[in-house]
């Protein structure tokens, strides 16, 4: 009706049009949205939903979009180095200086999510594991690797903040696949990936719970 009752718009009818303008807008997807809120319904009682406001609600389903590093960090446990190293000082005084939208996308590359959930209860006892490890020579020549499955980051032993911000920054922003990494070597190389779990013995406990079919991870060389 809005498109073909009015083929020119006029001072004369300007105002019916901005009305019937505003109720088509309101209600184009009303059949849409009735069937998200039956299917909530099966989960949910609707009439509970109208006890929190739209944000609320959003933060509890989907985490809260602002990344707060002090909840990343009272999860955070550390393998092949100590917590007071400098290489650790280095990667959370790089993680301070990211922006909330670099932080969801270091989220992305290492634990496949961009927001984090709510409390350390609703992270249900996944920890945020930092590894660093000695195979990678020289270290300032790799880049970071994540196990999106484990929530786990590999660091090689860089020599300075400056190139270690410089590789997580490559790697958030462009190493962003995720289950077609083993594929496209075979594609490639007419061979199967390589099983990193044989280079790495001081990982074997953390490798020997992802099979080849689980094995989510990114790579950046």
């Amino acid at each position: 009706q809005l498109s073909s009752k009015y083929t020119h718009i006029t001072l004369d009818n300007r105002t019916e049009y901005v009305r019937l303008a505003i109720n088509y807008r309101l209600h184009e997807f009303d059949e849409q949205v009735a069937a998200v809120r039956e299917g909530m319904a099966r989960v949910v009682p609707v009439p509970l939903l109208s006890l929190f406001t739209g944000y609320e609600l959003e933060t509890m389903v989907c985490g809260s979009p602002d990344i707060p590093l002090h909840l990343l960090k009272s999860v955070a446990t550390y393998k092949g180095i100590e917590p007071s190293a400098s290489l650790i000082q280095w990667f959370w005084e790089v993680m301070e200086s990211f922006s909330n939208t670099e932080r969801s996308l270091f989220l992305r590359f290492v634990w496949g999510r961009t927001r984090l959930p709510r409390t350390i209860a609703d992270f249900r006892g996944r920890d945020f594991v930092i590894q660093v490890l000695d195979k990678y020579n020289p270290p300032d020549h790799f880049l970071p690797e994540s196990y999106t499955c484990f929530f786990l980051l590999k660091l090689p032993r860089y020599s300075c903040k400056q190139v270690l911000e410089e590789k997580l920054k490559y790697a958030i922003h462009f190493c962003k696949s995720i289950d077609t990494d083993d594929y496209a070597r075979i594609a490639l190389t007419g061979e199967p990936a390589a099983d990193d779990s044989s280079d790495d013995s001081e990982n074997e406990d953390v490798d020997s719970f992802a099979s080849d079919s689980t094995q989510d991870y990114l790579t950046g060389h």
